[in-house]
């Protein structure tokens, strides 16, 4: 019967689990003895020996938090895909009335609707993705860190803004809910990363510019291409780039991307972090000047006392 309640739980088992099927501290004590089993934490115990995987790690950290516990935070993320790797500690959430004592290796939150932010099938037992979205918006040192993980949920398709925002609504206090709000109505328009999201921001609307579609498709042969923003009515084409390294193929890709627009009578810009994070003026009057060469009839506007743009467009 305990193989059966373990492999449920990746071979992972809690002192009062033993308890319920028969299993006394004296039989848990000499299997770890004897090297059968292990004990990750006070009363929790992994019943195999060699290397713990991380599965197992995840259901121990759980079952030591105890009744009602769920991963949360960047433990739920790397679960569903909104994070490429795992990373330690484990963070769990349990509820409000709990307390847990303090364990290496282990982050614990407390919060009062853990029942409503459980997803109500998944295992290991864990936030919904709404939910653990807007509890990495709230554990974000910065702003634009918050911003980057309604933008990524959104982007992978793991959710959707109404859903966050639906979420955000139901609770009592979130910091930044503003400018929250305001990210998810940018991120149903389109805007997959911080990279776009800041571009709409600090060149487009604080320049004056035209907002361009987001997330338009270009055929082409043998599939289609999903251009980053696309000024139809000016054929002009932004893409953005927001790797740190660029692979060979990635950069082939690129080339052949942008090849393919110029080829159907598009003007291409491509910005990368640093052009859109400190340089906004810059590209805004590059922009500018494109659009205007292709029929723009307006003209940028200054975002600041120090901006550089009516200088660089003259």
């Amino acid at each position: 019967m305990w193989n059966e309640l373990a492999g449920q739980q990746q071979g992972v088992l809690s002192r009062a689990q033993c308890q319920q099927i028969g299993i006394t501290d004296e039989m848990v004590y000499r299997r770890i003895a004897s090297n059968r089993w292990q004990q990750l934490f006070v009363g929790v115990y992994a019943t195999f020996s060699g290397p713990i995987p991380r599965a197992a790690r995840l259901w121990a950290t759980l079952l030591y938090a105890g009744d009602g516990a769920v991963l949360s935070h960047e433990s739920a993320a790397e679960l569903v895909g909104l994070l490429d790797q795992p990373v330690s500690p484990v963070h769990v959430t349990i509820p409000a009335h709990r307390r847990v004592r303090p364990a290496t290796g282990v982050v614990v939150h407390r919060a009062a609707r853990v029942p409503l932010a459980r997803h109500p099938t998944r295992l290991p037992p864990q936030t919904r993705v709404e939910e653990t979205v807007l509890d990495l918006t709230q554990s974000a040192r910065q702003l634009d860190d918050a911003l980057s993980w309604l933008a990524r949920a959104c982007g992978r398709r793991l959710t959707t803004p109404s859903r966050i925002g639906s979420a955000l609504r139901l609770r009592p206090r979130v910091r930044w809910r503003a400018e929250l709000l305001a990210a998810l109505d940018d991120v149903a328009d389109g805007c997959h990363s911080l990279l776009e999201l800041r571009y709409l921001h600090d060149v487009e609307r604080r320049h004056g510019l035209p907002i361009g579609r987001r997330q338009s498709i270009r055929l082409r042969r043998g599939g289609r291409w999903y251009d980053d923003i696309r000024y139809d009515d000016f054929a002009t084409l932004v893409e953005l780039d927001g790797r740190v390294a660029h692979p060979a193929e990635s950069r082939a890709r690129d080339r052949r991307r942008d090849n393919s627009a110029t080829a159907e009578g598009l003007s291409v810009l491509r910005y990368d972090l640093a052009d859109v994070f400190q340089q906004p003026c810059a590209a805004a009057a590059q922009v500018a000047a494109t659009l205007r060469r292709n029929g723009w009839p307006g003209r940028p506007t200054r975002c600041g006392s120090n901006c550089s743009i009516k200088r660089l467009t003259d």
